[in-house]
């Protein structure tokens, strides 16, 4: 069964957006969905109980990735 891979990347404030990727990241976050859905949605809990919550808009933003996840992977 294929399914999707969120990627949730931390990057500091001062790395601009377009050069975001898990080798800029503070902090990179994993997590199996369903669905594309769940890339936009399924890692809001994952970051909430993460101890990287405080800077998220201060000095840190967070960055989305959805990639499909082939059944033999």
């Amino acid at each position: 069964m294929s399914g999707f891979l969120a990627v949730v990347l931390i990057c500091a404030s001062t790395v601009p957006v377009q050069s975001c990727g898990e080798a800029t990241a503070t902090d990179v976050f994993k997590t199996r969905v369903g669905n594309e859905m769940g890339c936009a949605t399924g890692w809001q809990e994952i970051i909430a109980r993460s101890e990287v919550r405080e800077g998220i808009g201060r000095t840190a933003y967070l960055k989305t990735q959805c990639r499909r996840i082939r059944p033999d992977e």
